[in-house]
């Protein structure tokens, strides 16, 4: 049996045991030791950098559309110069990358990147074809056959490429030097964890205690999973759960060429990369040649059982798979079109190496259920341009408890119980690799493993022209085609179509969206919201955690129903929700679809901390438990809500009234045949309950609200009228105009905060925080707040400008003169960016939410929105603007 490298035996402990030595591995140690962090052990299987790592491609570019993942990226850039400049340099090439746009489209998709970049500081800008010829020189633009010619380009003059390998030991050596052991040809056999502490009640699990190895045990408290394609497989070693697929990720190097030898000594310095994502192929120099590769229309997954789709051979270490030609074919025919010397380049090699890529092509980061287990994996080809970013905020959530951005696109506890499945996990993993290229345009849905998780009434839905979207593996109404005239008989199509807004928010929509909200507005609407999240709360010490847990008071009287957010110590957002008490030692937290996972995870790791707190350590008597699937839920919303619930319950208006059943309360009613729990709330700004039964039910509850709705109009109606409606209500979404990031103060959500309440002589997480920002005045005097515009005018076809997202705000230009008004449109600052946006179909007003400096958030003034390189007059107004008073919700 070898030993580990450098002829040191294996340490019997450490605090933090990072698997896996590619540059996820070694990212995570260096960043580890550059917080301080001494006590701490790399394992590599191999060598180092023998999984994906040696294989990659080695491009970086830092627009992502996520804005965490930019920030991440251009981290990494920042450290990769540093590196480039050390004792170990990486190779680091800062040539510039240009992404090419053939079709109309494209070009939007590119402008729309622009104005997401003005955000971040990045200075993407839009090229000519002729710049892109003179940067590019062996690009032909011109159309061939069925090939449309370029039309422009972005160019980002501080993306560039290196070599992986030297990247991964680079950190590594640097990493050592700061005391970090590193041990090779060392492989992982089991991780042990605590015996149950008696807590499998609440669903806590035992925590991570040790790594078994070929060469001896090494006691640890923390376990970071960086096994790239093998992640999976170290991870079920403490029955984890990470939905990866290893995927046959090709690319080809040619020998040198005249042209990239010309084009060298031409302009003095390298090619800067190239995409053309239309043609779905990418390039990079490779000293004097190209590396050219792409990702094809029918991909082929890398599997060594039929039954575990994520399983690698236990001896591929610092291999390649055989080269695949027949399924490379299509790229390089593509390749050809674009860059004709590809046709008869002398070719090197073909690079055939299996990468890890997940469901949704973003990464897997984070603590898991299991406590002291972290999850750095799933890189998705796109790893070498994350690495540095990814060891960054991994570094900071395990040392400090807290990534520090807004992870939630990234975090591993994302995925649902559904991607344990392994067909599933497959399914949707080829599809996002086929369709990698492909625009992501709002509102466009996947196909791929559909339908999955379904509401009782699902068939119903189908029946009535339901538009389904899918969240969180649930079938969800996005609306009824049914009704797109169905809330104004008299309509007729040219009418409704002059609500379609203009660009890219008009693509997928529907008028049945403006006859849902106009329903709920004038009649009444019913809605199966089955998927919401509902956790479950008990035991003796259920109020105790749940107060430490909320920024509001939620222990209140049996029937109360909160909303209240949950904070990290930052004062962050860390959860939005609802919490009813339904008995003295039992609660129900309803939040969103795909923020079940997340948020009990959260309240787990809260519930063992406030153990480990309590006299008894462990000892925390509350269990907690996702009912999701137990009920299901539908809401009645509507001035005539009242009227239609009143045919169904004993007590008829009077056991619906104010004083019997006011607002923001819960009871148990029969409707009809059914026994629910109602709750009086809305998230449209309207009278109405949300009722819960167990899902046998849940058939003959629909179609009983259905059948006492029919002389008052009742409408079913779909989740896209729900966010037109909130928009109009000013309400929030996490994930979007709340995170991790924000604080109530700077959300508009002050008033749930409650500092210093006897309710809570232990105070909340993040109260110190809110403290000091309410000393400062954040989110009032000073700072940031959350600010709704509404955009101003229309296209010229008459259609409203509607903002999808992430776009830059900025002050409004009034200057008169051209050349004063250039000069000023090029020193004006982005002041913020959209957070949501959409349409109100009854103030008919384009509405926006962005967070602002205090000093710009008056209302009245006057900002301007960049919509695909159109900068869109707007104006901060205030909100709520429909019913500001509240009057309709009673």
């Amino acid at each position: 049996m070898n030993p580990p490298t450098d002829a040191h035996p294996l340490p019997e402990s450490a605090r933090i045991v990072v698997i896996g030595g590619g540059v996820g591995g070694a990212s995570v140690a260096y960043h580890l030791a550059l917080r301080g962090e001494r006590d701490v052990v790399l394992l590599e299987r191999g060598e180092l950098t023998s999984g994906s790592t040696f294989h990659s491609a080695g491009l970086v570019g830092q627009l992502r559309a996520d804005p965490t993942l930019t920030r991440m990226n251009m981290y990494s850039v920042e450290l990769y110069r540093r590196l480039q400049a050390s004792t170990h340099p990486v190779s680091w090439t800062e040539a510039g990358g240009i992404k090419l746009a053939s079709t109309p489209e494209r070009l939007e998709e590119i402008r729309r990147q622009i104005s997401w970049a003005r955000t971040y500081d990045l200075p993407l800008v839009e090229i000519s074809p002729a710049e892109v010829a003179e940067m590019f020189p062996l690009v032909d633009l011109g159309g061939h056959d069925d090939v449309p010619a370029v039309l422009g380009a972005a160019y980002l003059s501080s993306d560039g490429y290196l070599d992986p390998s030297s990247l991964c030991t680079s950190m590594a050596a640097q990493a050592r030097g700061m005391g970090v052991r590193i041990r090779t040809r060392t492989r992982v056999l089991g991780i042990d964890t605590a015996p149950d502490p008696g807590w499998s009640r609440g669903g806590l699990r035992g925590e991570v205690r040790r790594v078994r190895t070929n060469h001896g045990d090494i006691e640890c408290e923390i376990v970071v999973d960086c096994g790239g394609m093998f992640a999976a497989e170290i991870a079920r070693m403490v029955g984890v759960r990470v939905p990866l697929v290893p995927m046959a990720h090709q690319y080809l190097v040619t020998d040198a060429m005249d042209a990239v030898r010309n084009a060298r000594r031409d302009h003095g310095k390298p090619l800067p990369t190239l995409r053309d994502p239309d043609l779905l192929v990418y390039w990079r120099q490779e000293v004097d040649g190209l590396l050219m590769g792409g990702y094809e229309r029918h991909p082929a997954p890398w599997t060594a059982s039929a039954t575990s789709l994520d399983a690698v051979p236990a001896d591929f270490n610092g291999k390649l798979l055989p080269a695949d030609w027949p399924r490379f074919e299509e790229i390089t025919l593509n390749s050809a079109i674009r860059v004709p010397g590809m046709a008869d380049a002398p070719i090197r090699t073909l690079v055939n190496g299996p990468e890890a890529f997940t469901p949704d092509n973003e990464f897997c980061l984070g603590p898991t259920e299991v406590p002291g287990f972290f999850v750095a994996a799933g890189f998705n080809a796109h790893g070498i341009a994350g690495a540095g970013g990814i060891g960054m905020v991994m570094a900071d959530w395990i040392l400090d408890g807290d990534p520090g951005m807004d992870l939630w696109h990234m975090d591993v506890r994302r995925f649902g119980p559904a991607y344990r499945s392994p067909s599933y996990t497959l399914a949707r993993t080829v599809e996002n690799y086929a369709t990698y290229y492909d625009i992501r345009y709002p509102g466009e849905e996947r196909a791929a493993g559909r339908p999955l998780r379904t509401s009782p009434v699902y068939g119903w839905h189908a029946e009535h022209g339901a538009a389904f979207g899918e969240k969180s593996g649930w079938e969800r109404v996005n609306y009824y085609g049914d009704n797109e005239f169905g809330a104004t008989p008299s309509s007729s199509a040219p009418d409704a179509e002059r609500l379609r807004p203009a660009g890219w928010a008009g693509r997928t929509w529907s008028p049945a969206t403006a006859s849902e909200h106009r329903a709920t507005r004038e009649r009444v609407g019913l809605f199966d919201e089955t998927s919401f999240a509902k956790l479950e709360i008990a035991g003796p010490d259920a109020a105790r955690l749940l107060e430490r847990c909320c920024d509001n008071v939620v222990a209140r009287e049996v029937g109360a129903v909160t909303y209240t957010q949950m904070l990290n110590h930052r004062g962050g957002i860390e959860a939005d929700v609802t919490v009813t008490r339904l008995a003295p030692d039992r609660f129900l937290l309803v939040t969103g679809t795909a923020f079940g996972g997340h948020d009990l995870a959260w309240l787990r790791q809260q519930a063992r901390a406030l153990g480990a707190q309590t006299e008894g350590a462990g000892t925390l008597q509350v269990a907690l438990h996702d009912v999701t699937g137990q009920y299901v839920t539908f809401a009645l919303w509507g001035p005539r809500a009242r009227d239609v619930l009143a045919r169904c319950v004993i007590g008829g208006r009077e056991a619906l009234s104010d004083t019997v059943f006011p607002f923001m309360t819960s009871q148990e009613l029969t409707v009809g045949e059914v026994p629910v729990r109602a709750l009086r709330v809305t998230f449209v700004g309207e009278l109405g309950w949300e009722l819960y039964a167990p899902s046998e039910y849940g058939a003959r509850l629909w179609h009983t609200l259905w059948q006492a709705g029919q002389d008052d109009g009742i409408l079913a109606c779909g989740y896209r009228a729900i966010e037109s409606l909130r928009l109009e209500k000013a309400y929030r979404v996490w994930s979007s105009d709340i995170t991790p990031e924000t604080t109530p103060y700077e959300a508009g959500l002050g008033f749930c905060v409650k500092l210093d309440h006897p309710a809570k002589p232990d105070g909340f997480i993040g109260d110190d925080a809110l403290r000091a920002a309410k000393a400062d005045g954040q989110g009032r005097r000073t700072g940031r707040r959350l600010v709704c515009l509404t955009l101003d005018g229309t296209d010229p076809q008459g259609r409203p400008w509607v903002a999808l997202g992430s776009e830059p705000v900025r002050l409004r230009n009034e200057t008169p003169s051209a050349s004063e008004a250039s000069a000023a449109e090029a020193s004006a600052p982005v002041l913020g960016r959209i957070t949501s946006a959409g349409y109100g179909y009854t103030v008919n007003e384009s509405i926006a939410y962005a967070y602002l400096p205090v000093e710009h958030a008056a209302t009245g003034t006057t900002v301007e929105v960049d919509l695909f390189g159109q900068w869109i007059p707007a104006t901060v107004t205030d909100a709520p603007l429909f019913d500001p008073k509240g009057d309709r919700l009673r």
